[in-house]
């Protein structure tokens, strides 16, 4: 096999995990989420969203925070300097798929602290991050660290060898979950890719 096809291989393999993935999600989990977002959107921006995620995590995490400001939500992302006071009724969106991310832990502990509401993003709803969390969106993958503990992964899903390194696979199939959520939103709220457009950064 010549690298390109081992290359185009590992990209089948993944693409079928994340589709094997959407049989086992909790729809209503992601309603839950949707519903919370929507009720944040149409307060006007009263409501603050913070995203936060650590590597990759943290970039599926800009991802969808830029969508959600395409859309017009008051959105901000950890470590950004211009991240605002976060307070009661804020909405933090953690994501780490092994929910034991001290960063991102601690963070959340700290939103929650000041009565915001904590979404985590995560393999292990009995993880840390899972047991701060208001509501959870468990999304199957395997982590960086975990070995004996990628039985959801390895099992439900049928992996028996790594696709791909580390927590890839958490995080590309957290990237197209919240893209299926950005079409949602759209779609729930009637806002229009050309709505979307006149937000899009015209400075580039």
């Amino acid at each position: 096999m010549t690298d390109g096809e081992e290359a185009l291989r590992a990209m089948k393999d993944i693409a079928m995990f994340i589709l094997k993935s959407a049989e086992v999600i909790n729809k209503d989990e992601i309603e839950d989420f949707i519903n919370l977002l929507v009720k944040a959107y149409r307060e006007n921006g009263r409501r603050k969203i913070l995203v936060m995620g650590a590597g990759r995590s943290g970039l599926v995490g800009r991802a969808f925070a830029m969508r959600l400001m395409h859309m017009g939500f008051n959105v901000y992302v950890l470590g950004d300097t211009i991240v605002p006071s976060i307070s009661k009724n804020d909405i933090v969106i953690a994501i780490s798929g092994s929910g034991r991310t001290r960063l991102i832990v601690t963070a959340a502990e700290a939103a929650k602290s000041v009565g915001a509401t904590v979404v985590a993003i995560t393999t292990y709803p009995e993880s840390p991050l899972g047991r701060l969390a208001d509501y959870i969106l468990k999304v199957p993958g395997r982590t960086k660290s975990s070995k004996m503990e990628d039985y959801f992964a390895r099992q439900i899903l049928g992996i028996h060898e790594p696709l791909a390194p580390l927590g890839t696979l958490f995080e590309d199939t957290a990237l197209i979950l919240l893209d299926g959520i950005v079409y949602s939103l759209m779609q729930k709220l009637k806002i229009t890719e050309e709505e979307m457009l006149q937000r899009h950064a015209n400075i580039e």
